[in-house]
């Protein structure tokens, strides 16, 4: 079932879950509809036990107790286990024989985000098949649209009805349509195309991308020669690289969280993976929180519109957060 049948549908919930897809947004989204629909706040605690893929992979045996265990003051107890796309093939099959054994009353969520068309890994929604709740995160355009519409909505914000066709027809992951949405929105009057195309998010200039990944991996000198040589061509150059910047930070916080990389941000798993648990989830997040204050202190015009400022925070910003490595 695709994720907003599922929203507006509301099916009942049985003891299986499996959230798939490759849409980090949506999964999360409907992971809280889950815990919201099957355990009310005031025993939500009592009820929940959470477990990453790497707690899984190492002893699946405390997720097979917690499955067991019976509910407290509640109809059910909720059992989740995060990320298990990025579980190798043997831990798969040791969870997944856990899986099949959820007792009545109980419910197991697997967030397990891959296409429900992959072939390796296969997709424990596959393998379910009819006995599990799925919910799909792949979202085809007019979904899209829906995620632009909303999320429009949340902000208070107005768009040109172009900037929702050119985001809903984008190969974008929604969590970077998100972050542009939410840049744009800043400025507070009705974004338009041409706003979108110059201040978007989703940068595709390679050398912003090699900026970006040079400051996260604390290589400081190699980050600012890219950032010299971006603006010497261009004076809009701080808001392509501040963009680029927080989103290899965002990528960074994904890590850091025990998640994974998709589309294309997947090229910068490689080098962002073995210093995720060295920042940690909190400085990680806290350091696309700093990239994102920067973009919007140019944005809302709390420094001054000079190339030389831009610049001047653009090196602020880059040799603070280059500190994250170390």
């Amino acid at each position: 079932m695709k994720f907003y049948d599922f929203l507006d549908k509301a099916p009942e919930i049985g003891k299986l879950v499996i959230i798939e897809g490759e849409e980090r947004v949506l999964a999360d989204r409907a992971l809280e509809i889950v815990l919201d629909r099957l355990l009310p706040a005031d025993v939500r605690e009592l009820n929940l036990s959470r477990f990453t893929a790497d707690a899984a992979a190492a002893d699946p045996a405390p997720i097979a107790e917690a499955l067991q265990a019976m509910p407290f003051l509640a109809e059910r107890r909720v059992v989740v286990v995060t990320d298990t796309q990025t579980m190798r093939a043997q831990p798969r099959r040791d969870f997944w024989a856990i899986a099949q054994n959820v007792p009545d009353g109980n419910t197991l969520v697997i967030l397990d985000l891959l296409s429900p068309r992959a072939k390796t890994p296969q997709p424990f929604g596959a393998l379910a098949g009819r006995a599990a709740q799925r919910i799909d995160t792949s979202a085809n355009e007019a979904a899209r649209a829906r995620f632009v519409r909303e999320t429009l909505e949340r902000l208070g914000a107005d768009a040109d009805v172009r900037v929702v066709d050119e985001l809903a027809g984008s190969d974008a992951d929604l969590a970077a349509v998100r972050n542009d949405l939410e840049k744009l929105a800043l400025a507070g009057k009705k974004i338009s195309l041409q706003d979108l195309e110059r201040e978007t998010l989703s940068i595709p200039d390679p050398k912003a991308y090699k900026y970006a990944n040079a400051v996260v991996e604390g290589k400081i000198r190699v980050a600012l020669a890219i950032a010299d040589e971006m603006f010497e061509s261009d004076r809009g150059a701080a808001m392509i690289l501040l963009s680029a910047l927080a989103g290899a930070c965002k990528n960074l916080w994904e890590l850091a969280r025990g998640g994974a990389l998709f589309g294309r941000d997947k090229y910068s798993e490689y080098a962002l993976r073995p210093l995720a648990p060295r920042v940690g989830e909190r400085r990680a997040r806290a350091a696309y929180e700093r990239a994102v204050h920067a973009i919007e202190a140019i944005v809302t015009g709390r420094v001054g519109s000079d190339v030389g400022e831009h610049r001047a925070l653009v090196d602020r910003i880059s040799v603070e957060l280059s500190a994250l490595a170390r």
